[in-house]
């Protein structure tokens, strides 16, 4: 059995102010940096074989306060990087759909079939995170590795691991530095352990 600790970033300053980020390389802030370093000193193994990371800046630094733990580097992962929300990036919720109603009611009612004027869609985010988990299952065969990347990309491959409509991203959850863990079997089956866990940052 091949194990997957997935996880999402740390909070940035343009989580707090409602921003989209995509593909934005905005940092962690202080609090993010805080969260990062609550879920490496209180991880939920006791072994991992690497850690990989988008290589947007909060993913990998999030990243490196796991690696740190286990006395390795972060792998950066341009596949693991979050949508691009093209047009979008920079902008809140409110400033969107004040100039794209369609689209964005699009994004979140139909998201396997939206794309962001400029950017991706999730369909597209999905096939290159996916492709990327499945080489690293494979290399990692009968250990247990960590992935740190964003609340889009580990949807997507909650999504792929359950079994789950694309289009039924939205109905999971996914919280600065949640912890999800996902285990692979020899006979192809997957099944989601935890999910969205943030115990952690009460330590």
């Amino acid at each position: 059995m091949t194990k997957l600790i997935l996880i999402r970033h740390g909070q940035t300053i343009w989580n707090k102010l409602g921003k989209y980020q995509g593909q934005a390389d905005i940092e962690l802030s202080e609090e993010g940096m805080a969260q990062a370093e609550k879920l490496g000193a209180n991880f939920p193994v006791d072994k991992v074989a690497a850690v990989y990371a988008s290589s947007l800046k909060r993913a990998m630094a999030t990243g490196d306060a796991v690696a740190r733990r286990f006395g390795l580097e972060t792998a950066a992962c341009r596949e693991l990087m979050e949508i691009s929300f093209g047009d979008w990036e920079g902008m809140t919720y409110e400033e969107i759909n004040a100039v794209w109603p369609s689209v964005h009611d699009g994004l979140f009612c139909r998201p396997d079939i939206t794309a962001c004027p400029n950017g991706e869609g999730f369909a597209g985010v999905q096939k290159r995170a996916v492709a990327k988990l499945q080489e690293l299952v494979k290399k990692h065969q009968g250990e247990t590795f960590v992935i740190a990347a964003h609340g889009g990309v580990n949807r997507t491959l909650l999504c792929h691991a359950l079994g789950l409509p694309l289009r039924y991203m939205w109905n999971i959850r996914q919280d600065n530095t949640a912890v999800n863990v996902i285990s692979f079997y020899d006979d192809g089956r997957i099944t989601v352990d935890l999910m969205n866990s943030v115990e952690h940052l009460n330590k």
